[in-house]
């Protein structure tokens, strides 16, 4: 078999990561790839078995960190895990290059990222407490969760509580912010389509994840009969989903997920949406590798809208998060993330992070 075209390219090295921050509990693995140049490229998903490893391992022996469409059409690891090689190959071939990833891609599309923040609690006063704190450090724009309800199919009930909440985070977050009602695919279709009609005054910028994707005709009349466009596709782990949705007008905002389908897939998927004039905004709840990945896709996306960004609440939390990647990749100003400049994702990665926050979970 011939070598690299690129010896200097090789991959030599791939290890695993797993890490956990202290307050949150939220965990992810960290991939970290070496090639015979003696660039690093780093990436992130949630989860990596010893079995997927070792199949990532056995694919990229021999191979250039330019491959990647290569290896993946050969391999039967998970999603998750293809997903974070995508970013670490990317990675290393922008530091190879001295270039970022999204001028590795083709350039710009712009020059920072619209930030959309996580909003998690029980309690309204909870979530107008972290609206708050969100809005202090810049924030403009929160995802915000529909209320547990005890019964399916009882949508004044429903409706009566979120309208609540709706006006409690409002209060809190002030003039000119945007939200997002997510429903996490709990709701039945008659609820969320309830949900979805009195909710256009509101205004937000979707509904997302209204009910699950059993049924496309449910999700399908959910978009034709109201004007709150719908989001869908942060639990979908084969890209078909997003082709059927988009076939049958179901949907109006992409939200793969950036630590499954990693950023080769999702900028296909994004191009297939362009087509049918459909916006993308990944989904994003895991560490701040993931964060930089989800950035320099955000500017090689034509038709990208917000970047889901995790709301790190717990001051232990935060300071976990920067010191791995630094402060600035997830430092939001009036409602915007700034691209990384630097080569490959655009972040120094702080290894010794790794043994400090060392999830053993297996």
């Amino acid at each position: 078999m011939p070598g690299p075209l690129n010896p200097q390219l090789e991959m030599v090295a791939l290890d695993a990561f797993p890490v956990r921050e202290p307050v949150s509990k939220r965990a992810y693995t960290i991939l970290r790839l070496r090639t015979r140049s003696g660039a690093v490229g780093y990436g992130e998903c949630a989860r990596i078995s010893q079995a997927d490893l070792a199949a990532l391992r056995g694919a990229i022996h021999g191979k250039e960190a330019s491959s990647f469409e290569t290896i993946r059409r050969g391999l039967t690891a998970s999603r998750p895990a293809l997903a974070a090689l995508d970013m670490a190959m990317l990675d290393a071939l922008g530091k190879f290059t001295n270039a970022p990833v999204y001028q590795v891609l083709g350039g710009p599309t712009r020059n920072q990222a619209r930030a959309l923040v996580q909003i998690e609690g029980d309690t309204d006063e909870a979530l107008a407490v972290a609206v708050s704190q969100a809005r202090t450090g810049g924030q403009k724009a929160f995802l915000i969760p529909v209320p547990q309800t005890a019964a399916r199919n009882h949508s004044a009930t429903l409706l009566s509580a979120t309208r609540q909440r709706l006006d409690t985070v409002r209060s809190a977050a002030g003039q000119g912010s945007d939200f997002v009602l997510d429903a996490g695919g709990r709701l039945t279709p008659g609820d969320a389509s309830s949900l979805a009609a009195a909710f256009e005054p509101a205004h937000l910028l979707w509904f997302d994840e209204p009910c699950q994707l059993s049924n496309l005709a449910a999700a399908y009349r959910i978009a034709a009969e109201n004007v709150t466009p719908v989001g869908f596709g942060r639990f979908a782990e084969e890209a078909g989903v997003f082709q059927d949705l988009l076939r049958s007008d179901a949907i109006d905002v992409i939200r793969a997920d950036i630590a499954c389908f990693g950023i080769t897939r999702i900028r296909r998927i994004a191009a297939l949406a362009e087509t049918y004039y459909v916006a993308v905004a990944p989904f994003h709840n895991g560490g701040p590798i993931a964060t930089a990945a989800a950035l320099n896709l955000a500017a090689s996306l034509p038709n990208f809208f917000i970047q889901q960004l995790p709301l790190a609440i717990a001051e232990q939390d935060r300071q976990m998060r920067a010191r791995l990647a630094g402060e600035s990749v997830e430092a939001v100003k009036d409602g915007y993330l700034q691209l990384p400049r630097g080569p490959g994702l655009g972040i120094q990665v702080n290894e010794a992070v790794f043994s400090e926050y060392r999830s053993t979970e297996e």
